[in-house]
């Protein structure tokens, strides 16, 4: 489930679905989102989860059973729409409420800005540990890296290390933490921060700085 709705002059998209894992409901229901988001007129856009989850990435159970068939096509359909956050014409924070893992960790750093509960949930990039088959695209690679400070991007994949608020702003992996209360609050500051500008002029900027990333997530696969 998906909720979206105007607060002020910014759009915050809700995730409240479990997990939030990704699948081609959950995905289609985020697409069909920004779809909206890029039609209105919002300054910037906040996403959130629900709980104790942010999102825990691929829904791997569907992707090897009922979208076993599916697989290649939807990996590179999930990178499509991280690039395109990643290059979205209007700011972008991340609250990340609980728990980002693999996937959702890396939707939260195609965010121009992240913020982190301190007291619930992890930041983790668990994909050393999964026995999937499933091994990191070039493309999801540039983009943690493009993303992580060099000590923290070698350090969160080699070791799939769980990190909390605390630990993770510490690593400059978000750029602060808060209290339940105060997390949302802190992610429209952020978001108002952020600026409001042209949105051709944001998108060519955000190009311009993430060209090789962009590129890299779009590339088609193998």
């Amino acid at each position: 489930m998906i909720d979206l709705r105007r607060e002020g002059d910014i759009d915050v998209l809700r995730f409240d679905d479990g997990e939030n894992r990704f699948n081609d409901r959950f995905l289609g229901d985020l697409e069909a989102a920004l779809d909206r988001v890029e039609a209105g007129d919002a300054t910037a856009l906040v996403t959130v989860g629900t709980g104790r989850f942010y999102s825990t990435g691929l829904d791997l159970p569907w992707l090897m059973g009922d979208g076993k068939d599916q697989s290649g096509g939807f990996v590179a359909r999930l990178q499509e729409f991280l690039a395109r956050v990643l290059v979205f014409p209007i700011p972008t924070v991340a609250a990340i409420n609980g728990h980002a893992f693999a996937g959702g960790a890396m939707l939260s750093l195609a965010h121009d800005s992240r913020l982190m509960r301190t007291d619930r949930g992890f930041f983790c990039l668990p994909e050393i540990d999964l026995a999937t088959g499933q091994p990191l695209t070039p493309g999801m690679t540039a983009l943690i890296g493009a993303r992580l400070p060099r000590q923290s991007f070698h350090e969160a994949l080699l070791t799939g290390r769980r990190y909390g608020g605390e630990e993770a702003f510490a690593r400059g992996m978000v750029e602060s933490h808060h209290g339940a209360d105060d997390l949302l609050p802190a992610a429209r500051a952020r978001a108002r921060a952020l600026g409001s500008h042209e949105r051709d002029s944001v998108v060519n900027v955000k190009r311009s700085m993430w060209a090789h990333v962009e590129q890299a997530l779009l590339r088609p696969l193998p």
